[in-house]
């Protein structure tokens, strides 16, 4: 399976997920940014925490990845991954980030997928398979795409390039002032995310 014939995949389930009369433009196979990233959407009532994690907190994190010490995972986020977006509890990058959240939580792997069109930015993923899946129902999943979000292209702009270690990396920034990352592994072709990034830019 090439990387052309899973692209035409991806474009065949995002053109599944929109109107006849909406063109899809560009479309990304693409990996959430990683670090400190959008509070996720209000919630009902919950007890609130106070006060920093400490430095027993950030040192316990740093040994074991599993142990978690009041906000110390936040230090630790930051320290290795940098940020991976901005935003206020409700904004439009909090609400992305909680459906990807949300989304890789279920059973199986799932991929996510970035769309494009004349009139909307989608984000999708792919319907899950299972990691000792066959190529067949690997190639069903990339036509099976499941919505999770769209923000209309006016209320969004994009800018490809390099963060850190990370030299292929797209930051989409929403009216509200919040904005969110993703990127592909480094062996990855970078196109993909800038013809994301072109496609948003076109008026």
């Amino acid at each position: 399976m090439t990387v052309d014939e899973s692209r035409a995949r991806y474009v065949e389930g995002i053109t599944r997920l929109i109107p006849v009369d909406e063109r899809v433009r560009a479309v990304a196979k693409v990996r959430a940014g990683g670090g400190l990233t959008p509070a996720p959407p209000p919630q009902p009532s919950a007890p609130a925490t106070t006060g920093g994690p400490g430095f027993l907190g950030v040192l316990l994190n740093v040994l074991s990845p599993t142990i978690t010490v009041g906000r110390a995972d936040n230090a630790v986020d930051w320290l290795v991954f940098g940020v991976g977006g901005r935003g206020e509890p409700g904004s439009q990058a909090s609400v992305l980030h909680h459906a990807l959240t949300v989304a890789a939580k279920g059973v199986g792997v799932r991929t996510l997928v970035l769309g494009v069109t004349d009139q909307r930015l989608l984000l999708g993923a792919t319907a899950p398979v299972g990691l000792l899946s066959s190529s067949a129902a690997d190639e069903r999943a990339q036509t099976d795409i499941d919505l999770l979000a769209s923000v209309p292209r006016t209320a969004v702009t994009a800018r490809f390039g390099r963060y850190r270690l990370n030299w292929k990396r797209l930051r989409i920034d929403f009216a509200d002032g919040s904005w969110l990352s993703f990127h592909v592994p480094l062996a990855d072709s970078g196109r993909p995310l800038r013809e994301i990034a072109a496609a948003l830019s076109a008026r």
